[in-house]
């Protein structure tokens, strides 16, 4: 870590080059002979980046940033206030710290927090940072957090895991036991050294797949972010064996829309109808539980198809998703298409159907955009059918 890049004028030209073209300023002379060119082109590329994602750390004066692609896979902010919400108590180890953000939230729920990297560049430059943040609560521990782990021999109120892929795992399905560290396998050491684990994993991992790989699971929390899921956190408390909560949230702008279920609960089935007056698309984060006749059932809501996912009503509800007046249906075919859609524009989905947002719009020349939303679908009576809508949130 080099601290010449928080030189003043240094600090300031980064300032008045952020979101302007890094390969265009990687041609001029470096202004700065003492502070390495690229290191300061890599501060305007990373502080862009987080410019939206991490507005704290943007606004603080003096940060210093990693590598653009380290902010990247970093938690956003939103993301680590809502994995702050699930902990509580006195303290907390996170064994995979990384940039620190979420660390930086724990601190405000827990009165210690302990950042554990491997990388003790990376975990100098989260020290310094956090001294200009003022999270005064939260110590740093440079090395492998196992043996940190193992050295402080103490008792922690929640561990909190984001274990990375293998470089070498790379072409194989996405299983925990591929990632480091190794969560299933040192499942039964972190149990002794807390009663509570937190674990976080991208998105792509399937719920039953983990399921498989973890035991004392109580709550999965799937978290979308203007949704776009974005991670998955795995709530285990030592022990537990009861029922497991589903919980998902969707993280918009002005709201966070959330609906909850036990997983395999047997009384919850969909009823199905023709479509109707409204049109429902469940958010990211429902489609991502599976929860789909969890959801239904909840809202009193017919399901088009057992494989649509899409739900219909007579009357208007509120609904975690997008909401559609239905204005015409149609079954799918040439002539139906001549009339209604060929040549014009549209926003177009597909649930349960055979072609493609691309084929379709190859097709029947439909341009994207405009106020009319268009699903292609397939209906209880396996009908493939067109639904010609406009949005009402």
């Amino acid at each position: 870590m080099d601290l010449r890049i928080l030189n003043a004028e240094i600090q300031a030209f980064i300032n008045d080059n952020i979101g302007k073209s890094i390969s265009k300023l990687a041609l001029q002379k470096n202004p700065f002979q003492d502070v390495d060119w690229i290191s300061i082109l890599n501060q305007i590329e990373a502080k862009t980046k987080a410019k939206d994602k991490l507005p704290n750390w943007f606004s603080t004066k003096n940060i210093i940033y990693p590598s653009k692609i380290s902010i990247e896979q970093t938690s956003s902010e939103k993301t680590a206030a809502y994995k702050a919400s699930i902990v509580s108590g006195e303290s907390l180890i996170d064994l995979t710290g990384g940039f620190g953000v979420d660390d930086y939230y724990f601190a405000k729920k827990i009165k210690t927090v302990a950042h554990c990297e491997i990388n003790p560049e990376l975990s100098n430059l989260v020290q310094h940072n956090f001294k200009q943040l003022n999270a005064s609560n939260i110590t740093c521990y440079p090395g492998d957090s196992l043996v940190t782990l193992s050295s402080l021999n103490s008792k922690w109120d929640w561990i909190y895991i984001d274990p990375s892929r293998r470089n070498d795992a790379k072409g194989k399905v996405f299983i925990l036991n591929d990632c480091l560290p190794n969560v299933p396998e040192n499942l039964d050491f972190y149990f002794t050294n807390s009663n509570a684990a937190l674990i976080k994993t991208a998105p792509l991992l399937d719920i039953s797949a983990g399921l498989s790989e973890l035991k004392n699971v109580k709550t999965i929390h799937i978290v979308a972010l203007e949704n776009e899921v974005k991670e998955l956190l795995w709530e285990l408390h030592k022990g537990y064996s009861g029922n497991i909560n589903i919980k998902t949230a969707n993280l918009l702008k002005d709201k966070t829309e959330t609906f909850d279920f036990i997983l395999g609960e047997d009384s919850k089935f969909s009823n199905f109808s023709l479509p109707q007056k409204y049109l429902y698309e469940p958010n990211s984060a429902i489609m991502k539980s599976g929860g789909f006749d969890e959801v239904g059932s909840f809202y009193n809501l017919n399901k088009l198809h057992k494989h649509s996912h899409l739900y219909t009503s007579t009357a208007l509800i509120p609904f975690p998703g997008r909401v559609f007046e239905i204005q015409n249906t149609f079954p799918y075919n040439k002539s139906e298409m001549k009339s209604y859609l060929e040549k014009t524009q549209a926003n177009i989905t597909t649930r349960n159907f055979p072609d493609s947002v691309e084929s379709i719009r190859k097709k029947w020349k439909i341009k994207d955009g405009g106020n009319v939303y268009c699903f292609f679908t397939t209906d209880e009576n396996n009908h493939k059918i067109v639904l010609i809508c406009t949005k009402i949130s």
